[in-house]
């Protein structure tokens, strides 16, 4: 084996050398270009890794925060209205909601908190878009709800949520005052030997180019509230 893998080697810098000679005559400019997209890609991909952990260390278990909700372990005075929290499933609590009944001590009457999934097709049918779980709590007036779209939907919110019947909201969810929340993420560097600094700097860089969430969403602009908060990369 190591024999025919010596001879596999010399044949394969047999041909590199013999295209060498191309490097001056141009053949860099791709060299160029494909390495640096690896580089980004890659930084992109490590940087991604360390938010998702630091933000799910962050949000917390989402069950764990409703039942602290719950058992008034967490004070929060209930205000009226609807609120809708965007999150990314159905294990960890939104930043945006933790923030409200943290520091500004409040919750609404209803909450929904929606997570949006793209499936394997290219449109789901209705009657497979929403998937209603009221967190172990039946009376409470929080429920997590599973937006399912394929990949050739732009997904809808406001639509979607017309689709819930009020005997599985807790209520009647009133679209026409529901206030909406979105969590951000502000990136910074952080002393940590995470990446290298030129690397921390890229991805930082990269991370400015991301789509408006309430213009994909569909969601209202006068009644989206957008709560941020930082990591350290």
């Amino acid at each position: 084996m190591a024999v025919g893998g010596s001879l596999l080697l010399v044949v394969d810098l047999l041909f590199v050398a013999a295209n060498a000679t191309k490097l001056l005559h141009g053949a860099w400019l791709p060299l160029l270009i494909g390495l640096t997209t690896f580089t980004v890609m890659t930084t992109w991909q490590r940087g991604r890794e360390i938010v998702t952990a630091k933000r799910a260390h962050n949000e917390g278990p989402l069950r764990q925060f409703v039942d602290r909700l719950h058992s008034g372990e967490v004070p929060a005075v209930r205000v009226p209205g609807t609120a809708l929290f965007l999150n990314r499933g159905d294990q960890t609590a939104p930043l945006a909601m933790r923030a409200n009944v943290e520091h500004n001590h409040v919750r609404h009457d209803q909450v929904v908190i929606l997570s949006i999934e793209t499936d394997t097709v290219p449109r789901v049918p209705t009657d497979r878009r929403v998937l209603v779980d009221d967190l172990g709590y039946a009376e409470d007036g929080i429920i997590h709800v599973t937006a399912r779209f394929g990949y050739m939907e732009t997904p809808d919110v406001p639509g979607t949520l017309a689709l819930l019947a009020p005997a599985d909201t807790e209520g009647p969810v009133d679209l026409d005052q529901a206030s909406y929340f979105l969590s951000t993420i502000e990136l910074r560097r952080g002393k940590q030997p995470t990446m290298a600094p030129w690397r921390k700097r890229l991805f930082i860089a990269t991370s400015y180019i991301t789509a408006d969430a309430a213009e994909y969403f569909s969601l209202p602009r006068d009644r989206t509230v957008i709560m941020g908060s930082h990591i350290e990369v």
